[in-house]
């Protein structure tokens, strides 16, 4: 009889042993799901915040091209800014023309102010990249070496004929480059696509593409 009880109580009581480690299985996941979305909100509140920067240099980019009435295209997310050729060149030339660096004189010193205005502006950017677009009439080569031509005529009058209260910390953060026809429309031949364009690289979105790269 004893024996029969002792079975029985073994029984009744390895069920509840199991149920026990079931639910502390799933208190213990759930509390790694809680973990692990906590850490992906953080995440995102650390890149918006780590976006803040960005956007306010743009906001201060576009209002002061408009209380200095300079008449340039600003993109909004990038802060890229578009000159059009027929501002800057004559059709097919490397050359500025006089209006072009009339325009450049004016252009130059309000947004390298801009750039140099704070020191969280100054360290958000880390890079400016004048790049220079051709449309697709001619071939790939012609286009490219004329892109290219183009922007550095655009860094040299900056820099070689050009004085401007930022003009020396600018020139540690400026390059130039050549894009070609690779943007442009092929199938036609497009005015707006010559242009030249000074672009912005911010260190917020190098910061995103390490934080993508590591969670691969």
């Amino acid at each position: 009889m004893s024996d029969f009880v002792s079975d029985e109580f073994v029984d009744t009581e390895i069920p509840d042993d199991d149920s026990s480690i079931y639910l502390s299985i799933a208190d213990m996941m759930s509390s790694l799901l809680m973990f692990f979305a906590l850490l992906f909100i953080t995440v995102l509140l650390q890149l918006a915040e780590k976006d803040a920067p960005k956007r306010v240099v743009i906001g201060n980019v576009v209002g002061q091209m408009k209380s200095n009435n300079i008449n340039v295209k600003v993109n909004p997310e990038t802060g890229d800014i578009s000159i059009q050729e027929s501002i800057l060149f004559a059709k097919g030339s490397t050359e500025l023309k006089p209006d072009g660096k009339a325009f450049l004189r004016r252009f130059i010193p309000v947004y390298s102010g801009v750039i140099f205005s704070k020191p969280e502006f100054e360290q958000e950017i880390s890079r400016v990249v004048i790049e220079g677009h051709t449309s697709s009439d001619g071939d790939d080569k012609t286009n490219l070496q004329l892109s290219l031509l183009r922007s550095a005529s655009v860094y040299k009058y900056i820099f070689y004929d050009m004085n401007f209260p930022t003009k020396a910390p600018l020139s540690q953060k400026i390059l130039a480059a050549g894009r070609g026809e690779i943007e442009s429309d092929k199938t036609r031949d497009n005015p707006s696509d010559r242009k030249v364009v000074f672009r912005f690289q911010f260190r917020s979105d190098e910061l995103k593409k390490d934080i993508a790269k590591t969670s691969l």
